[in-house]
C-alpha cells in the first residue's frame, strides 16, 4: 500500500488533511514550507493521523470524506487512532 491519507496538526492547532504516495517526504515538504499553501504559515506541522490505501483514488476519496468532517469529528478520529496506534513506529 503506497498511498496515504493523512492529517497534520499545525502550529496554531488547526488541522490539514491531504494524500500522498510518500508520507515521509510529504511531511518533510510541509515542514520545509513547500507543502500545501495552508500549512506554510502554520509551521511546524505534526503528523497525527494516517491511513494506507492500495490506490491513489482510494486515498483521495478518504481525504475528501475527512475534509467533510467537523473539527470535533476529526478530533475523535485522531484520538481513536492515537489510542490504537500510539506504538506505531512510522510517524507518531
Amino acid at each position: 500500500m503506497d498511498n496515504f491519507t493523512y492529517i497534520l496538526e499545525c502550529n496554531d492547532g488547526s488541522y490539514y488533511c491531504g494524500w500522498t504516495n510518500d508520507l515521509h517526504a510529504r511531511i518533510a515538504s510541509h515542514n520545509a514550507g513547500k507543502g500545501g499553501k495552508y500549512t506554510r504559515s502554520r509551521l511546524p506541522v505534526k503528523l497525527v493521523y494516517y491511513e494506507a490505501f492500495p490506490t491513489k483514488e482510494e486515498a483521495m476519496s478518504r481525504e475528501w470524506h475527512i475534509k467533510k468532517l467537523s473539527r470535533a469529528e476529526k478530533i475523535q478520529l485522531i484520538r481513536g487512532y492515537a489510542d490504537h496506534y500510539v506504538s506505531d513506529p512510522i510517524m507518531l
